[in-house]
């Protein structure tokens, strides 16, 4: 996917300055495929130039004037062909997983307050994804576009409480006690459900 297809999607709920397509990336695409509000600009610029979007200037008082983005009649045809291609599955690149293969290799202690960095981090996601969850969609799907929203957003709060429990389950795994300060994961699963 690219970023271009990515703002093509938030454009088809409405017409949006880039600072509000930057603030929609912060809020909900963002939790799916990241952007920053520089390289968002350069987008809509390249957008512009293939006809996928126009501008409108909205004119100010007190304030420099801003363009609102909308999608042209060439911009939807491209986001249905994007959408009609098959997806990939994501890879994973994660340094701490590499790490982890060279367990013996590492400091402990570092490895993990990384891990208690990334269960702060997703267990903090997992929390602004069931506020999103409660906010938008209390009746659940009321749309065909809500339905597509609220799958995405199952899926990632399936995804950060995965992670959370995996993160539990390695520091657990690796406290600083003990035998090479590792406990066997069979006996972390047992204490965990008995």
């Amino acid at each position: 996917m690219a970023l271009g297809d990515a703002i093509l999607v938030c454009l088809t709920e409405r017409p949006m300055t880039g600072y509000e397509l930057a603030k929609t990336f912060d809020s909900s695409i963002g939790f799916f495929w990241k952007a920053d509000h520089q390289q968002i600009y350069r987008e809509l610029t390249r957008l512009r130039e293939r006809g996928h979007v126009q501008a409108r200037e909205v004119v100010q008082s007190g304030k420099p004037n801003k363009l609102v983005y909308t999608l042209t009649t060439e911009g939807r045809a491209a986001l249905r062909h994007w959408a009609a291609r098959p997806s990939s599955p994501p890879s994973i690149k994660d340094d701490m997983l590499v790490r982890l293969c060279a367990l013996d290799a590492v400091d402990m202690e570092p490895m993990r307050a990384d891990l208690m960095a990334r269960l702060e981090h997703h267990r903090d996601r997992l929390s602004r994804y069931e506020r999103v969850l409660k906010k938008r969609f209390p009746n659940g799907a009321e749309s065909l576009d809500d339905t597509g929203k609220l799958l995405a957003l199952h899926l990632g709060l399936r995804h950060e409480r995965a992670v959370v429990e995996w993160c539990e389950e390695a520091l657990q795994t690796l406290q600083p006690s003990g035998a090479g300060n590792v406990t066997p994961i069979g006996e972390v699963q047992r204490e965990g459900k008995g």
